[in-house]
């Protein structure tokens, strides 16, 4: 038998949830035509050693839209964790954390389903990966000019020109191995996660200087 405390608890919850205004992320595009759609879709079907290298190269920031922002953290949890990252496992994992209630649950579960059938295949995850990292890329230029606006206001003047190039610097090399991590040219060779040397050899198998 539930306390009275607890059912005033819960329905104070579903209040507030229920007043949320309704937002423009909560209609989701058609994910046929959304990179970051495509992006998570071929995700869930890549296999381990692939969704390991796109977890560790995208961050859920990187989503423009923040409820696949989301969604690829529970994806990239199950990834880490050595968990199947299906979206069957997905929406399991879902359910069990308690993330399916309320107007954020039904989010992530909307979101969830959109991204299960919207045709990516696993190839492309490199392709969609690199195109989500350029399109962050040139939305962060936005966020830094916010950025070097504050600082034009409150950094020493000697300091400016360093502050500018390294926000340009760190973006762009982000930018930059992303597309060579999960170039096709570079996978076909073996997973960039392989020991063996890149270096040439004789037909002695010995390594050239």
């Amino acid at each position: 038998m539930t306390t009275k405390g607890t059912d005033d608890e819960a329905a104070a919850h579903v209040d507030a949830d229920a007043d949320e205004p309704i937002e423009v992320g909560d209609l989701l595009d058609d994910p046929r035509t959304d990179v970051e759609a495509l992006c998570l879709c071929a995700l869930l079907w890549a296999p381990t050693d692939t969704a390991s290298d796109v977890s560790d190269l995208l961050r859920s920031t990187d989503f423009d839209r923040g409820v696949y922002g989301e969604l690829f953290e529970v994806i990239t949890a199950q990834v880490r964790s050595g968990a199947p990252h299906d979206p069957a496992s997905i929406a399991a994992t879902l359910t069990q954390s308690g993330r399916t209630g309320g107007r954020r649950g039904a989010q992530l579960t909307r979101a969830l389903s959109s991204v299960t059938i919207a045709g990516a295949v696993p190839e492309t995850v490199g392709h969609y990966t690199v195109a989500v990292l350029s399109a962050g890329y040139r939305r962060g230029f936005h966020l830094a000019a916010m950025a070097l606006a504050e600082a034009a206001e409150q950094l020493p003047q000697d300091l400016l020109f360093d502050h500018l190039l390294s926000i340009g610097r760190a973006a762009t090399e982000r930018l930059h191995h992303g597309t060579t991590l999960l170039s096709p040219t570079r996978r076909a060779n073996g997973s960039p996660h392989s020991s063996r040397s890149t270096e040439p050899t004789t037909s002695e198998g010995t390594t050239t200087s």
